[in-house]
């Protein structure tokens, strides 16, 4: 079957929510514009990259183009979502991008699929490929994006600090607490996330030049742009799961 890529220009919401209990929650990325609304299921560790490299691509935009951006706030969309609830895919690969012309951050989702995804339909359009949906936001949506995402995220079982996995309310046995300080704090960083995960790929895409890339710790580099008008960075295909014991592949909707 042909591709299919699915745009939304400026919609009037773009907000990541969660059917279920805490424990038993599954992640869905909703978009909405004018009378059309699509969802897709996401994992809850894609949901909190996504929302940490947002912040990251607009700090960058600032800095290097001088561009002017929102700073973080408090998320101002704090409704559910909206019901039925269709979900069109499950989200394998990420895209992000930053529309110079537009002034406009891109985020793309793409469809799991048991081939390997090829980097160059990532932020393009050709017709071999995942189908895909594409959103246009402006800053503020953004970072409005990225308020609500950590709340969504952070409403979960909370993680022990140690091995951070989520705490049981009826007891939790910690594979790492012999031989580590019980009291020790830790960053609050995506260190912990499989690194496979983090990697950015730094693609030259059609239209979207890389400005730059976010290296496997985290940290933003240099990219291979000519013209310094455009950020972009990739996640691959998959993820680490949500931290819950057992969760693993992508034979069906996580838990959490």
């Amino acid at each position: 079957m042909p591709r299919e890529i699915h745009e939304f220009h400026h919609p009037e919401r773009f907000v990541a929510g969660t059917v279920g209990q805490p424990g038993d929650r599954t992640f869905f990325l909703q978009v909405t514009k004018d009378l059309q609304t699509m969802s897709v299921q996401i994992e809850k560790q894609q949901v909190l990259i996504l929302a940490d490299r947002l912040g990251y691509l607009l700090d960058e935009v600032q800095r290097r183009f001088g561009t002017p951006v929102p700073g973080e706030s408090q998320a101002h969309d704090t409704q559910p979502l909206e019901m039925p609830l269709d979900a069109e895919f499950q989200v394998g690969s990420m895209g992000l991008g930053w529309d110079a012309e537009s002034k406009a951050v891109v985020v793309e989702l793409l469809a799991v699929t048991e081939q390997t995804i090829d980097e160059s339909v990532i932020l393009d359009d050709t017709a071999e490929g995942p189908d895909t949906i594409r959103v246009f936001l402006t800053a503020e949506a953004a970072r409005d994006f990225s308020a609500r995402s950590l709340r969504v995220v952070a409403a979960g079982r909370p993680l022990c600090p140690l091995c951070q996995q989520p705490l049981d309310a009826d007891g939790h046995i910690c594979a790492r607490s012999n031989g580590y300080k019980r009291d020790a704090e830790f960053s609050e960083s995506l260190d912990f996330v499989d690194p496979e995960v983090l990697a950015a790929l730094g693609r030259l895409a059609p239209g979207i030049d890389v400005a730059f890339t976010v290296d496997e710790a985290g940290e933003t580099g240099d990219g291979d742009a000519s013209d310094g008008e455009t950020a972009d960075e990739e996640t691959p295909e998959g993820d680490t799961g949500d931290g819950e014991p057992g969760d693993g592949g992508e034979s069906g909707p996580a838990s959490r």
